[in-house]
């Protein structure tokens, strides 16, 4: 994908080598309950306080002294960038044709482990969208995993990824992931699983409208779209059970099989609109 002189997102915060475990000045999550309880009581604003948290955490939680990225990191990180500029682009006109607003949300680097609205994550779980508090996570590591565990190489694999994350932010911003979310606790897990797949794959399909775009604006290289289809491919339920435990169990999938995966982003790519990914309505053979 050529990125070279292209824009870069200001919507990115770096959070490299910044310790999770010190977010909020020292206060800690129980500091931080304590604090607001005590404003509370005194007649304050709880709002003050996770605004100064935040501040802090600007201020303070910047990359660490110590921590120097490498060049390859360096040049992942413009990358991704500028990935995310071509998403707020793109879904911005997409809003604005449908008589919606589109409100951009902010990709966070972080390194190891992160605090979000969604609680304290690892690099583990992977790169994660946070519904709380409109943020996007990536560890830059995770490039590598898509290189060298799931055999999932190239700068584009690493730009579905991140187009998939803002799916998930454009499910948001509609209210769709908020309705699936609800359900759960409310009908069987079997039912909630469902759901949250159809979910994962509705974000595929957006992140293939994203891909129809990028393509119309002559920014693909040759091969970018089978390096997508092989991440897609690579991170389908069905494979990484088979991976991990030599077998399958589908009502347990929460995010479709490899081919449901990439038929999904197919269609976004063929299709470049934001309807179309209606996932709920259609039988489970149809997806």
């Amino acid at each position: 994908m050529d990125v070279k002189g292209r824009r870069k997102s200001s919507n990115v915060e770096d959070r490299r080598g910044m310790s999770a475990g010190k977010i909020g000045g020292g206060l800690g999550g129980v500091g931080i309950i304590i604090a607001i309880i005590f404003t509370l009581l005194n007649g304050g604003d709880a709002g003050d306080v996770v605004s100064e948290v935040s501040k802090n955490i600007t201020q303070n939680g910047a990359t660490s002294e110590n921590y120097e990225p490498t060049a390859e990191e360096e040049e992942l990180a413009e990358f991704v960038s500028v990935v995310l500029a071509d998403t707020e682009d793109i879904w911005q006109k997409l809003f604005a044709d449908n008589g919606l607003t589109y409100e951009n949300p902010t990709l966070v680097l972080f390194t190891d482990s992160v605090s979000s609205g969604c609680g304290m994550q690892s690099a583990a779980v992977g790169p994660f969208y946070c519904p709380a508090d409109y943020n996007l996570y990536i560890d830059l590591s995770f490039y590598k995993e898509l290189k060298n565990r799931f055999d999932a190489p190239g700068d584009f694999a690493m730009a579905y990824v991140v187009a998939h994350e803002v799916g998930h932010h454009v499910q948001t911003l509609l209210g769709t992931s908020e309705q699936v979310h609800a359900l759960n606790g409310k009908v069987s897990q079997a039912n909630y699983n469902e759901a949250v797949k159809r979910l994962e794959l509705q974000a595929d399909y957006y992140s293939g409208v994203w891909a129809h775009h990028v393509q119309d604006k002559g920014y693909l290289e040759e091969g970018d779209f089978e390096e997508a289809l092989t991440a897609a491919n690579a991170i389908g339920d069905d494979t990484l059970q088979m991976e991990a435990q030599g077998y399958v169990v589908p009502e347990s999938f929460t995010h479709g099989t490899s081919e449901q995966r990439m038929r999904w982003f197919k269609k976004g790519y063929n299709a470049g609109t934001l309807q179309g990914g209606d996932t709920f309505s259609l039988e489970a053979s149809q997806l």
